[in-house]
């Protein structure tokens, strides 16, 4: 009798968008009015415009205002001050590459804190990698997260392969995690929070391997980074409960062969990383993440009109409080 071979479970991200677009839905019934995103396209890059239709697109199925404007590279830095001034403007997305240099990273800082859904900003940047969660003393206003890096988070809690059990921010403790990738804008912010998260991970690049960790148990607040000399994909995929893929390039693939048994495989590139013969070795194969990424867009810019919202009605209440003590003085 031939012996079975397991099977891999092939999950799609719109399945996992789904149960996101729900939380969605039922903060938007707590606002007064559609929120308005304002998405700037000032390239040619193919991956961009369909983002930004997919964007469009996602926004007005869901009760949110979606304004595409497309504008010259070298006019973008005054439009988006113009966004940030504009009250009708709830959030502003800009689609990456444009100069494919630090002037992207200039625009990045530009776009107004009150406004970044992509959770560019250095305030949120800085957070992210310090582990702090929230922007108030409070702990009632959370922080921004990047679009991309937080949807593979929440592929990973719809798998559960954070463990519920421990207490927030230990979830991921005892997992192994291998992130080949380390942009700026998503595979190193990603190894950040899953080490945050107390993940092992190990980030690939091209020239070397970082190991991103919280230190020994489960004490420290933020992740540390040490360097890998001589380690390559040969040391970290056979160690890894989890692979997480983004080469931007269609002829890099993941040697399927270095996979351990029973891997879950995450593809965040617009093309495919994995061949298809990753669902001999895979437990869990999700082959493409866009419509997670722009429902946590969505989230994002949710939460920063209740962020701005809760601002202004504490404003509010201050003036009124301060109003009664001048009358009764």
């Amino acid at each position: 009798m031939a012996e079975e071979k397991p099977h891999c479970k092939v999950v799609l991200a719109n399945n996992i968008a789904k149960s996101l677009l729900e939380e969605v839905h039922e903060g938007l019934k707590k606002i007064p009015h559609k929120p308005k995103l304002v998405g700037f396209l000032a390239s040619a890059d193919p991956a961009a415009r369909v983002y930004a239709e997919w964007t469009g697109k996602t926004c007005h199925e869901n009760g949110f205002v979606f304004e595409l404007r497309e504008v010259d590279r070298e006019e973008l830095e005054d439009a988006i001050l113009d966004a940030n001034s504009d009250p009708a403007v709830d959030g502003i997305i800009v689609y990456y590459p444009i100069f494919g240099s630090r002037q992207d990273q200039y625009l990045q800082q530009i776009v107004s804190i009150d406004k970044d859904v992509e959770g560019l900003s250095h305030r949120y940047i800085f957070n992210m990698y310090q582990n702090i969660r929230f922007l108030d003393l409070q702990n009632t206003k959370k922080s921004i997260l990047p679009c991309t890096p937080l949807a593979v988070i929440k592929i990973l809690e719809y798998l559960r392969i954070y463990n519920t059990i421990l207490p927030y921010g230990n979830r991921l403790h005892g997992r192994t995690v291998t992130v080949i990738n380390r942009s700026e804008v998503v595979g190193r912010p990603l190894a950040a929070l899953l080490a945050n998260d107390g993940a092992c991970v190990y980030s690939v690049d091209i020239n070397d391997v970082q190991q991103f960790t919280r230190g020994q148990g489960l004490r420290k607040r933020r992740h540390e980074v040490v360097e890998k000399p001589g380690w390559t994909l040969e040391d970290c995929l056979p160690i890894s409960d989890v692979v997480i893929s983004g080469v931007p390039g269609d002829k890099y693939k993941v040697p399927q062969h270095l996979l351990r048994d029973g891997a879950v495989c995450i593809n965040f590139s617009s093309e495919r990383n994995f061949n298809p013969d990753v669902k001999e070795k895979a437990s869990i194969y999700v082959p493409a993440i866009g419509k997670v990424t722009i429902v946590v867009l969505l989230r994002n810019l949710l939460r920063i009109v209740q962020n701005r919202l809760e601002a202004e009605a504490e404003a509010k209440e201050g003036k009124m409080h301060d109003d009664a003590v001048q009358t009764t003085e």
